[in-house]
């Protein structure tokens, strides 16, 4: 039995994830269980898998989730808040595997702790390695820590890389063998969202509910936002780099409008592997959650004899310009990829508010990272200082520009 903590257990992922436990209840023990402001989500998680720990956004949201919860449960789990919190939660003794599944920067001080203690981490926070890569990647091989990749694309990489000689781990940490190495070329591929086609015109004024109508996949409204400006696409390149120890150059994104493909790698004698499945996240989930064991997944399976056909287009990088805006922030390198990344939230959540057009998500980003002083190795107390100005340099613009 794997004894596990979920960060972000009442999001997507973390949903899901408790869905892929649910089915195999023998094999997975909760010992921590890290959420937001989701009270009543929670409360029902914590009566049906019995947590030792459950962490709230605040104390506020805790002292709901006491109150909501009788006192016989309270007896078995311990209530608790904030950052302190989620370390607490992701450093447990017991605790083997993190799923960390966090939205946002938030994720990455309980899972750089988390690595600090040798606990094995799923990683669907992506922000983590765009802003810490250089220091989480580092921390992973002095651990000697797996890190499993839950993001389908990155899942699908990973996959794939199982035919290369020392892979898919190097002390813990998957490799494509940087630069000289037998990968040739990582494929991302990327539904294009629901404005794949739209000209920049059409984009001036689409809504938020259209921005979050993505085609394929169920998502969190953050991500499901990333998907519409392709930003998430861009963030999923820089996540690769890290992961797979490949140049930027190395990483290609194609337009796989049915999500049929997850993503795809080339070697250098020509041969290109591919994972392939229906848009499901609860497969990387549980690939992650049970490697390197395939457990059966009850669920729809791809229908060759429907198939007619897999199409792939060029990601329109003129109009949704998330990928290019990502890649100068990794080029330029140092701090300036959480600029990016912090600009990104913030212009997301403003946009969810509708306080902010939807192009702006992009002028915003470009407008802090042409404001900002790049610190060429910044540790985790640079990444948060530069977090916290771009989040006031941004609400300054707010105020001068949309109000």
């Amino acid at each position: 039995m794997k004894n596990i903590t979920i960060l972000g257990s009442t999001g997507s992922i973390g949903t899901q994830t408790l869905d892929v436990i649910r089915n195999y209840p023998k094999d997975f023990n909760i010992i921590a269980l890290a959420a937001g402001t989701n009270v009543r989500l929670m409360a029902e998680q914590i009566r049906e898998f019995h947590p030792e720990i459950a962490v709230m956004k605040d104390e506020e949201h805790a002292e709901a989730l006491r109150n909501e919860l009788g006192e016989s449960i309270l007896e078995e789990v311990r209530i608790i808040y904030g950052i302190s919190g989620c370390i607490e939660a992701a450093t447990a003794a017991d605790t083997e595997l993190v799923v960390a599944a966090m939205v946002g920067m938030i994720g990455l001080r309980p899972v750089t702790e988390a690595i600090r203690h040798n606990k094995d981490i799923a990683l669907a926070n992506k922000e983590t390695l765009v802003c810490a890569g250089h220091i989480i990647m580092k921390l992973c091989r002095e651990h000697g820590v797996r890190l499993l990749p839950v993001d389908s694309e990155h899942s699908a990489v990973f996959q794939c890389l199982h035919d290369v000689p020392g892979g898919p781990f190097e002390n813990g940490v998957p490799v494509g063998h940087g630069d000289a190495g037998p990968v040739e070329t990582i494929f991302l591929t990327a539904s294009g969202g629901p404005f794949r086609h739209f000209s920049y015109d059409d984009l001036k004024n689409v809504s938020v509910d259209e921005a979050l109508a993505h085609p394929n996949w169920s998502m969190g409204h953050k991500i499901t936002i990333d998907s519409a400006t392709m930003i998430n696409k861009g963030l999923e390149i820089i996540e690769a780099m890290w992961l797979f120890d490949v140049p930027v150059e190395k990483i290609k994104v194609l337009i796989q409008p049915k999500s049929i493909i997850h993503s795809m790698v080339g070697f250098c004698d020509g041969a290109v592997l591919a994972q392939l499945g229906t848009p499901d996240m609860r497969v990387p989930i549980q690939y992650a959650l049970m490697y390197p064991d395939r457990r059966l997944l009850d669920d729809k399976r791809l229908d060759f004899d429907t198939l007619s056909e897999i199409t792939f287009e060029k990601p329109n990088t003129d109009v949704l310009r998330g990928i290019p805006i990502a890649i100068e922030s990794v080029k330029t390198g140092g701090s300036m990829t959480t600029v990016m990344n912090a600009a990104n939230e913030f212009a997301v959540e403003k946009f969810l508010q509708k306080r902010l057009p939807f192009l702006q998500i992009y002028g915003m980003i470009e407008y802090a990272m042409e404001q900002h002083t790049v610190i060429k190795d910044p540790t985790l107390d640079d990444i948060s200082e530069v977090e916290r100005w771009t989040y006031e340099l941004l609400n300054a613009r707010m105020s001068e520009v949309y109000l």
